[in-house]
C-alpha cells in the first residue's frame, strides 16, 4: 500500500533526526541497509564474492556509503547491452555546519567556549540563538598503531549556543550585520569557565566514550542544529527541517535501493561525503575510486574489464540534490520563465555552462519514465546574470562519463540551519527513484 504524504514526511524527519552529520548519516544508512538484507563488501578485499540476485554496501572511510542491488537475471557476457543498463542513484551525506578545531576549548571572563571554523557555506546569522550538539567521528587508542579504535558519537542533545547581541548594544543590527567567522560564531559551552579546566570538551567526549582522556587521540566533530523538524502550514503541507539538504536526497536513495523492481543490471546507490566543501576528497565524488568500484563489482562478476568500462559508460545515473524553489518575497530572483514554487513536483536541473550536466537525451529518457508513472516535476535554470552552484554529477561524470540527471526537491532557505520544503515533493522524488530502479 503507497503510504500518505504525511507518513512519507515522518519518515524523513526520522531519517533527519539520526542525520546529524556525515558520519552519523552513513551508519544510519548502513543501519537501513542491513535491516534490508545487504551484505558488506570490504573496500581493501582482494575478491569479493557476488553473485546475481545479491544486495551488497561498502564503507568508504565511515562517510561515504555505496550500495549494489545486482539483478536476478544479471547476465556477465552482455553487462555493456541495454537491456542490463547500470543504474545508479547519488546524493551527499554532508551539510554546512561548523567543525570543531583540534584543542578548542576556550575561557573568557567565566564562560567556557568551543573553537570552531566555518564548513561548507551556511547561512551564518541562522546559527545564532540555536541549541547546537555535537556528532562525528572519534580516533581512541588501541594496541594496534595502524588500526586506532574508531567511534562514532552523537550527544543527541542541545549543549552548546551563540547567542546574539542584543539590539540595544548593537542598534545597526536590523540593517544587516557581517559575522566574524572567528570571534562571532564561538559557542557558548558552559559557566564558570575558571573552574572547569583546560580541556573541558575533550573530558566530556571522553567521559560520554567512557574512556580516559588520554586515550582520547583525534576527532572530526561538527555541531548541529538539534532542532526538530516540523510539520507546518494550514494543512501540514510543508516540511520544516534542519538538513533538508541533502537528507531529502539521502531517504530518496534509500527508499530506491531498498525497493528495487528490476531484475537485469546493476542498480547501485553513491552516498558521497564532502558536496559542500567541493568533493575533493577520497571519499567525496571528485575521485576515482567510484570507477575503480564499479569495475571491481563487473569484475567480480565475471565481466571482461574492457566490458565493464564499456557498461559504466553505457550506464544512467540520478544526480540528487535540493534546487531553490521560487521565493514569493523575492521572485526577482527567480528565472523570469522558469519558476519553481514549492510543491509542484521534482526539479530537473539544466545549464549551459554544464554546472549541471543534465542534457536534452538524459532528460528525455527521465520524462517519459516520470510521465509514464504520473511523478510531477518541473524544470529549472537559474536567472543569467547570477551565479550557479554545482553537483556531484559534473564532478562525478569526469571519472565515470555516463548518462547523468541533475535533479532535486525544491526548497527554500537553502543552506540555512533550519530549510523548508513540501511534502509532496518528497513523495514526487522517491518515486521517482523507485520508478528508475524498477523499470525493465
Amino acid at each position: 500500500m503507497m503510504e500518505t504524504m504525511t507518513q512519507t514526511a515522518d519518515r524523513l524527519l526520522n531519517r533527519i533526526s539520526v542525520s546529524t552529520c556525515s558520519f552519523t548519516t552513513a551508519a544510519g544508512a548502513i543501519r537501513t541497509l542491513k535491516e534490508n538484507g545487504f551484505r558488506e563488501l570490504g573496500l581493501s578485499d582482494v575478491d569479493w564474492q557476488v553473485k546475481p540476485g545479491g544486495s551488497y554496501f561498502i564503507n568508504v572511510n565511515d562517510s561515504t556509503v555505496y550500495a549494489f542491488f545486482i539483478g536476478s537475471r544479471f547476465d556477465s557476457g552482455q553487462a555493456a547491452e541495454p537491456g542490463q543498463m547500470l543504474r545508479l542513484a547519488a546524493s551527499h551525506t554532508d551539510h554546512p555546519c561548523l567543525y570543531v578545531k583540534s584543542k578548542p576549548e576556550m575561557k573568557s571572563h567565566g564562560y567556557g567556549k568551543l573553537n570552531v571554523e566555518v564548513y561548507g557555506g551556511p547561512i551564518l546569522n541562522t546559527w545564532l540563538d540555536r541549541p547546537l550538539s555535537v556528532a562525528g567521528r572519534v580516533v581512541i587508542k588501541s594496541g594496534r598503531v595502524f588500526e586506532p579504535d574508531v567511534r562514532i558519537v552523537d550527544l543527541k542533545k542541545p549543549l552548546f549556543t551563540i547567542p546574539n547581541l542584543a539590539i540595544h548594544l548593537n542598534k545597526e543590527v536590523n540593517k544587516g550585520v557581517e559575522l566574524n567567522r572567528q570571534t562571532d560564531l564561538a559557542p557558548i559551552a558552559c559557566l564558570g569557565g575558571d573552574e572547569i579546566g583546560d580541556s573541558f570538551f575533550r573530558k566530556m567526549i571522553a567521559a560520554r566514550l567512557q574512556v580516559e582522556e588520554t586515550e582520547l587521540l583525534d576527532y572530526e566533530l561538527y555541531l548541529y542544529n538539534c532542532d526538530a523538524g516540523d510539520l507546518l502550514g494550514m494543512r501540514e503541507e510543508m516540511i520544516s527541517a534542519p538538513r533538508l539538504d541533502n537528507i531529502t536526497s539521502v531517504e530518496a536513495c534509500l527508499q530506491g535501493i531498498c525497493h528495487v523492481g528490476r531484475e537485469t543490471g546493476i542498480s547501485g546507490i553513491l552516498l558521497f561525503d564532502n558536496e559542500e566543501i567541493g568533493s575533493r576528497t577520497r571519499q567525496g565524488a571528485d575521485s576515482i575510486l567510484l570507477s575503480e568500484v564499479l569495475e571491481k563489482l563487473y569484475v567480480s562478476l565475471g565481466v571482461p574489464s574492457g566490458a565493464a568500462r564499456t557498461a559504466m559508460r553505457n550506464g544512467f545515473a540520478l544526480s540528487l540534490d535540493v534546487a531553490h524553489g521560487f521565493h514569493p518575497n523575492k521572485p526577482e530572483k527567480a528565472d523570469p520563465t522558469n519558476e519553481n514554487p514549492l510543491g509542484k513536483g521534482v526539479v530537473i536541473k539544466r545549464s549551459g555552462a554544464q554546472n549541471y550536466v543534465t542534457d536534452s537525451r538524459a532528460i528525455a529518457s527521465l520524462i517519459m519514465l516520470m510521465d509514464h508513472a504520473g511523478i510531477p516535476y518541473q524544470k529549472f535554470a537559474s536567472r543569467s546574470d547570477a551565479t550557479q552552484g554545482g553537483t556531484l554529477g559534473a564532478i562525478a561524470s569526469k571519472y565515470v562519463p555516463m548518462r547523468i540527471v541533475d535533479m532535486g526537491v525544491p526548497v527554500l532557505a537553502m543552506h540555512s540551519s533550519r530549510e523548508l520544503m513540501a511534502a509532496a515533493d518528497q513523495m514526487a522524488l522517491e518515486q521517482a527513484v523507485r520508478k528508475f530502479f524498477s523499470e525493465e
